[in-house]
């Protein structure tokens, strides 16, 4: 059990720096080669439509053949969209750039699904855990991400065409770790399979709705934040190793409390976990609105990094309650569809709003979306509370 969460860590870890190094050059690649400045988050945007249109068929595959199989698959796509990519560069195509990050975002695709195959290995006590410490392996994309996209920005001409050939080798190498994953078919029984709902009935559980309702917002916050912050702090004269900088401590700060969430949903409750995640979101807002130096930017970035976290793995927690064994595929497939949809369309309206409304008014318009998030948790949080008092 703890083997394979950590061979599963180790992979979220190469995933992750193929998506932070995404993240932190995709806005500026595209600037060099787009049109105009409205088209330059379009490679990030390609990504995201790369995973929501690979999400479902993902998971349905791998509920047949298996998980290894599907997550050497993705690998193997990502490493060839790092290739493009760099031939996009080379030959100034936006198109051939955009293909590339394309099938960088099915390997995202794929690779989603490594928290829910740490939960299918580990027994109850330490699922949570399991979840969280999976998600940590985004500690080392922190790290490493950011980095090889500076080294690879001027390490080869044209601009970040290293860069995008350092993301074709962290797939690759990925692959080779997750030859040794092991996750068990899950067999259903006749009872099972009986017993199976229509994924309505499942989205209609008070439970699905909130910890859908959170993961998309934690998500759809921090992409579309993340998303203009380059750009933003581009515009405001911040030089790229100051960007790398701020985007670092912003992933590090996704990433690293995942060590202790699992102990925190443990010790707390999930949905008190959820409601501590709004409120970082919240400051985030706040401490952009503060201004636009290289402390603002950073302080907001980490506030922001940190209240992804205790949502986006809050709400994975909170999902795996509302379906059964023979439900999960359509169960996790419709959640992560809908999430990267709303990462999708907030990568594409970054890049419009940054130039016409700025930064600090995009940021204010998150306060409605985070004000609604947090009704939904309290509003299920009074329900379980009544619901346990009439039992």
């Amino acid at each position: 059990m703890h083997l394979q969460v950590f061979l599963l860590a180790s992979a979220q870890a190469l995933f992750q720096i193929v998506s932070v190094l995404v993240m932190t050059i995709g806005g500026l690649a595209g600037s060099i080669l787009a049109p105009s400045p409205e088209f330059a988050t379009a490679p990030i945007a390609a990504m995201f439509l790369g995973t929501a249109i690979s999400t479902v068929p993902a998971s349905m595959w791998m509920s047949r053949a298996g998980r290894k199989v599907g997550f050497v698959t993705g690998a193997s796509l990502g490493m060839l969209g790092g290739l493009l990519a760099a031939a996009g560069m080379m030959t100034s195509s936006l198109i051939l750039l955009c293909a590339g990050t394309f099938l960088a975002g099915t390997y995202q695709g794929f690779a989603q699904f490594y928290r829910f195959a740490a939960a299918e290995v580990s027994d109850e006590k330490f699922k949570p855990r399991a979840i969280s410490l999976v998600l940590a392996g985004g500690v080392v994309a922190a790290l490493v991400g950011p980095l090889l996209a500076r080294w690879g920005g001027d390490l080869m001409q044209p601009t970040y065409t290293a860069s995008f050939l350092f993301l074709s080798a962290a797939s690759a190498i990925a692959i080779g770790v997750l030859l040794g994953v092991n996750v068990p078919k899950t067999v259903d029984t006749e009872d099972d399979r009986a017993n199976e709902r229509p994924l309505s009935a499942i989205v209609r559980q008070p439970t699905y709705l909130v910890a859908l309702f959170a993961a998309v917002t934690g998500y759809g916050v921090m992409i579309l934040a993340m998303t203009a912050t380059p750009l933003a702090m581009t515009h405001h004269h911040h030089d790229l190793s100051s960007t790398v900088t701020v985007i670092q401590l912003h992933v590090l700060a996704m990433f690293l409390p995942s060590f202790v969430t699992g102990s925190l949903i443990a010790r707390f409750g999930v949905l008190t976990i959820m409601q501590a995640g709004i409120a970082l979101l919240v400051a985030h807002v706040l401490l952009a609105l503060t201004g636009t130096g290289f402390y603002n930017f950073t302080a907001a970035l980490i506030m922001l990094g940190v209240g992804w976290n205790f949502l986006y793995i809050g709400g994975t927690n909170l999902l795996t309650r509302s379906y059964s064994s023979a439900e999960k595929g359509k169960a996790q497939a419709t959640n992560d569809l809908t999430v990267f949809l709303v990462g999708l369309c907030a990568s594409l309206s970054a890049g419009v709003l940054q130039n016409t409304i700025g930064w600090q008014a995009l940021n204010l318009w998150l306060l409605p979306w985070l004000a609604l998030a947090a009704a939904a948790i309290l509003w299920l949080q009074l329900s379980t509370k009544r619901t346990a008092a009439r039992a």
